[in-house]
Formats: structure tokens, C-alpha cells, sequence
């Protein structure tokens, strides 16, 4: 038995719950989770954004030791301390060998996977096939990615999905170079991730964007060199800043057709508008035709940071380690499990950033 955070259903409350997660087998490793990121794909899971199937154990970001490994598992080792990979690739569909393992064909569209049951028997799904908000789990020994032990465990957690699609999508997906100029729209966990990593880059101005005042230290503390509270006037804000011409990367991170607008206007002639949010299938983002011809800008989406986790999740590690890249700075608040909840609660309020679950 084991302690997971459980939705029967969409819009229905949250329950701490007992699971069954099953002997491990081949080529699986159990891991105890020592901490968790609460993720607005998370949130996604339960307001009906996206249709996973229920009952569902939520959470997907996640850092553990791993516990036991099944036959014929390779890739780690008890004791070992990892971070968790809700989208291994399978390293053999055409997206793989194309050497684009973040758009894996076995991963599209799946928001969960069947996983465990409940004590009195009924068969549970995991979130993206993690289910992370648990004590321990059960995963493919490729859904693990061994990283050094002297990093902080708990905090390594944002390295699985927050931190890589942000880190990500400045240097893969967009390839900021330095002295770029950068806008972020949206400082949650993965829009701060964004901004520390257009710093270490060397991106400036880096002008952080969010509805929310209080996010201004956050910003500024992830390595923003201005901040602006989201308005009628933020393009202007923004070009008012890059002499009238608009940034040469833009970085939506929210998932709303608005704030993609947004993105997209407040990027250069001939810049570059990325959008890292996920947002809903109902929402339209309307462009003209002759707008797209006259300001040749590139819009494209960053999936999970454009990046191959099995190289990316140790470099970042690295960083980490080496005190480049602060982890601490994307967390605004620690909870135990029966409280994600209030997690959610600040996610529709747009306050705080990454709020990390940690188990003992």
C-alpha cells in the first residue's frame, strides 16, 4: 500500500487514498518520491482542460530514490537518486529517429496511463503515466533519469518538467543567443524557468510579464532585468523598452489565446514568438493574413522544452550543483500531500510559483 492523491473525476474534491501499486516487474523501478511540483498540467487533469481517464492519481513532476528494480533494468540502481521523465521516449518511432524524442509517437495525446488499484480493487490511471502525488512509484526504467546525489533532492523535482521546459525552449526551441532581448508572458514555475535560463544565457533586457505584482521579486530573483504587470498596454510596456521595435524572442507561458496575442505583438519584425503554455482546444488565437506576411514572424509551440531528457535532465543537474541555476527561486511554497488543493487554489488566483509537495 501506498499514499496517492486521488480524483475520481473531473471538478470532483481531491482524497488521500490507499493504492495498490503491484509487484515490480521487468524492466520497472520502484521509487519512493521525496518531493513533487505542482503543475498546472495537474490542474489541467481535473478542470476538463484535457480527458484523462479517472480514477486518476495526479502529479508527474517529480524527484525519488529509487527503491527496488525488477529484472533486467539497466539504467539504475537502488539507492540511486533520480528524477522522474513523463515522457520517455521510446527511441524507435520516426519522431525518435528524426531526433525529435519530445514529439515520441508513443506519448501523443496521452494525458494517463492504467496503473495500481485501490484497496478494495478497482483499477486507478496515472498522470502521464507517473501519478507523482504518491509515496512511492511504479514506471518503465526509462521513465527515470539518474542524477548526482549531492544535489538537493526535493528541489530537483522542477528539473523533470518545469525547469527543462523552460531551459528548453530558450535554448532549443528558440536558441536565444546572448544579448538577446526576451519577453516572458506568465511567471509560474515554467515561466521563471524561462527567465533564469534567458539569463544564463545572457538574454537582455529580460522582461518578465504577469498579472500579478507579487511576482515581481520572483522575477527579479530568477534574473529579470524589468517587470511589468499585465495590462491593456503591456505590448507597448514592452516595445517602450526594445526602442520600438518589440523583442527578438517572446515566451508565452500561460496557454490563453490572449497572452499568446500578446506574445506575438510584442516580438520584433522577424522575431520570434514561442508558445509554451498549453492551453484549451476551444480557444482561438485569430491572426490576419496580412499581419503574418508584413511582420515575418516565426510562432511556434516548445514541446517540453524541445529537449532529449536523457541528455538534458543531468546537464541541468549539473547547473544546479554548480549554484548557475537556483532551483529554490522557482518554489514559493512546501505542502504535504492532502494539501494540493490550496496549490490549485493559487494557480486560479495567478500567486506564487511552484509550489513543491514534499514527503518525508
Amino acid at each position: 500500500m501506498t499514499k496517492a492523491l486521488l480524483s475520481r473525476g473531473p471538478k470532483e474534491d481531491l482524497e488521500v487514498v490507499d493504492i495498490v501499486l503491484g509487484e515490480t516487474g521487468p524492466n520497472q523501478v520502484r521509487v519512493a518520491v521525496r518531493a513533487a511540483g505542482v503543475c498546472h498540467s495537474d490542474l489541467s487533469m481535473v478542470n476538463g482542460t484535457v480527458s484523462p481517464s479517472f480514477p486518476l492519481v495526479l502529479g508527474h513532476e517529480a524527484s525519488g530514490v529509487v527503491a527496488e528494480v525488477g529484472p533486467a533494468v539497466t539504467r539504475v540502481a537502488v539507492g540511486d537518486h533520480v528524477v522522474l521523465n513523463w515522457s520517455p521516449p521510446c527511441r524507435v518511432c520516426w519522431f525518435c529517429r528524426k531526433g525529435e524524442p519530445w514529439l515520441c509517437q508513443q506519448n501523443a495525446g496521452v494525458a494517463s496511463r492504467p496503473g495500481g488499484q485501490l484497496s478494495d480493487g478497482t483499477p486507478t490511471n496515472l498522470t502521464l503515466g507517473i501519478g507523482a502525488f504518491a509515496e512511492e512509484v511504479l514506471v518503465d526504467e526509462r521513465a527515470v533519469i539518474s542524477i548526482a546525489k549531492e544535489v538537493p533532492l526535493a528541489e530537483a523535482a522542477l528539473i523533470g518538467c518545469a525547469v527543462l521546459t523552460g531551459f528548453g525552449a530558450v535554448r532549443h526551441t528558440a536558441a536565444v543567443q546572448p544579448g538577446d532581448s526576451v519577453a516572458v508572458i506568465g511567471l509560474g514555475g515554467v515561466g521563471l524557468a524561462v527567465v533564469e535560463a534567458s539569463r544564463l544565457v545572457g538574454a537582455d533586457p529580460v522582461i518578465a510579464v504577469d498579472r500579478s505584482t507579487g511576482k515581481q521579486p520572483l522575477a527579479i530573483a530568477a534574473g529579470a532585468t524589468h517587470f511589468i504587470a499585465s495590462s491593456a498596454t503591456t505590448t507597448r510596456q514592452i516595445r517602450a523598452l526594445t526602442e520600438g521595435r518589440g523583442v527578438e524572442h517572446s515566451f508565452e507561458c500561460v496557454g490563453r489565446s490572449a497572452t499568446i496575442r500578446d506574445a506575438w505583438q510584442s516580438a520584433r519584425r522577424g522575431g520570434s514568438c514561442i508558445v509554451v503554455g498549453m492551453g484549451g482546444a476551444d480557444d482561438q488565437v485569430q491572426l490576419s493574413a496580412l499581419e503574418i506576411f508584413h511582420y515575418a514572424r516565426t510562432l511556434r509551440s516548445s514541446v517540453y522544452g524541445s529537449a532529449d531528457p536523457d541528455v538534458d535532465v543531468p546537464q541541468l543537474a549539473e547547473l544546479a550543483l554548480s549554484k548557475q541555476l537556483d532551483l529554490g527561486a522557482l518554489i514559493s511554497h512546501r505542502v504535504e500531500l492532502d494539501d494540493v488543493e490550496s496549490a490549485f487554489e493559487r494557480m486560479y488566483r495567478g500567486e506564487g510559483a511552484r509550489t513543491l509537495v514534499v514527503f518525508d
